[in-house]
């Protein structure tokens, strides 16, 4: 009961900070940019992406600028401006109140430091679901009523790929699974780092910067990053769009699901460590 109240505790911290609207409110400022960009011009925009197509291409399913093409759309364009929203608060989540000096008052109370920080992770871990719900609302729901239904049309590696309406929600959730758990991912490494400071920007800026440097060496067809590629958490972030191949490649899915916990487990034990070493009472 104890670690259930902190955890309330924690969440209603993040809940009064200013910071934390931030990404919501970017969110629904970016989305709804797009989805006005889309419904004024996006026409012009599916025939100039289909062009190549258009002898061979017979689309039965509705328009091909559907509510479920929108989502994507919009997924595919915010999905990795998110972890940046979520190292904003998270990343402030312990160096804050050590900055502030506020961590002696949380030892007072009769909850071991584990538990403590357990309840941060846990507080933050909600506040990153929350995060990707608005942006699922937003893009699933917001797009099909201004655009309907309809069957997705993907380009991808291989080609061009429809899915049926109806086999396209099961892929959204799925993929907003995956989405989460790389999340999680960003929200872990970030309060790792925010153990290690007592500056509310550092672990922020840090953060990014890792998740840039990774990104760099993950693109770059340099034969010396090969062997460390396949295991930096940035290169799965993305796997989320393998739900939307024909066939859905499960294999390369499970393997990337392992990586991110793994690197959430190892992180996760890092925080602890250093959380645990940490003199809260200076």
């Amino acid at each position: 009961m104890m670690f259930l109240k902190s955890t309330y505790n924690e969440f209603v911290k993040i809940a009064a900070k200013p910071r934390s609207y931030i990404g919501l409110a970017a969110i629904t400022v970016l989305v709804s940019v797009i989805l006005f960009a889309l419904k004024a011009d996006g026409e012009n925009y599916i025939k100039f992406i289909t062009a190549s197509f258009e002898q061979t291409l017979s689309f039965d399913g509705g328009s091909i600028l559907n509510g479920n093409l929108v989502a994507f759309i919009i997924l595919q364009m915010l999905i990795v401006q998110i972890p940046l929203l979520v190292a904003l608060v998270t990343g402030d989540l312990v160096s804050g109140e050590g900055a502030m000096g506020t961590l002696r008052l949380l030892a007072s109370r009769p909850i071991s430091s584990t538990s403590l920080l357990l309840s941060k992770y846990l507080a933050g871990s909600i506040y990153t679901l929350v995060i990707l719900l608005w942006l699922g609302l937003m893009a699933l729901v917001a797009g099909s009523m201004l655009f309907g239904s309809g069957d997705l049309m993907v380009l991808n590696s291989d080609g061009l790929v429809i899915l049926q309406h109806n086999d396209v929600l099961w892929r959204f959730l799925s993929g907003f699974a995956v989405s989460y758990l790389a999340l999680i991912t960003i929200a872990t490494l970030s309060i790792t780092l925010s153990c290690f400071s007592d500056n509310s920007i550092g672990p922020i800026v840090s953060t990014m910067a890792i998740i840039i440097l990774f990104t760099i060496i993950g693109t770059l067809e340099v034969p010396v990053f090969d062997a460390i590629r396949p295991y930096l958490f940035t290169t799965h972030m993305a796997s989320w769009r393998s739900f939307f191949e024909d066939p859905v490649p499960y294999d390369q899915i499970r393997q990337s699901v392992i990586i991110l916990l793994t690197h959430i487990v190892l992180l996760l034990v890092i925080a602890i460590y250093k959380f645990n070493k940490k003199d809260i009472l200076s």
